[in-house]
This record gives C-alpha cells, sequence and structure tokens, in this order.
C-alpha cells in the first residue's frame, strides 16, 4: 500500500509556489519540501488543515491511496 502526495499538482492548479505555501501555511521550505516530494513520513492534521486552507481544497485533492 502507498500514500502518494500531489501537493505539487494542487500547487500548480493554483499557481503557488513553494515559498508562498510556506509562509501561509507558516512551516519551512524544507519540510514543506519533503512533503511535496513524498519523503515525508508523517503530516499533523494540524498542518494539513492549513495546507487546505491556504490551497483551498481538501484533503483528498493532496493525499491518494494506491493499492501496490
Amino acid at each position: 500500500m502507498a500514500i502518494i502526495v500531489r501537493l505539487d499538482r494542487v500547487m500548480a492548479d493554483r499557481k503557488m509556489s513553494l515559498n508562498e505555501l510556506s509562509e501561509k501555511v507558516g512551516i519551512s521550505n524544507v519540510n514543506l519540501s519533503k512533503l511535496k516530494t513524498g519523503k515525508a513520513s508523517a503530516i499533523r492534521f494540524s498542518t494539513l488543515e492549513a495546507i487546505c486552507q491556504a490551497l483551498e481544497c481538501q484533503p483528498g485533492d493532496i493525499l491518494e491511496y494506491v493499492e501496490e
């Protein structure tokens, strides 16, 4: 099983840069970049909520489950 992070796609759709999202969410570029590239092993609900608020999206727009 795998969770795929689609943050880059949603950011591109909203024409929002990593720096801009980082400022709006209040987390570092490094941590946001790890999440964007799928290298993060966990995400706090508060962070996910802030990202969804900034991007005006739902958690399902960012995270996708794919059965291997």
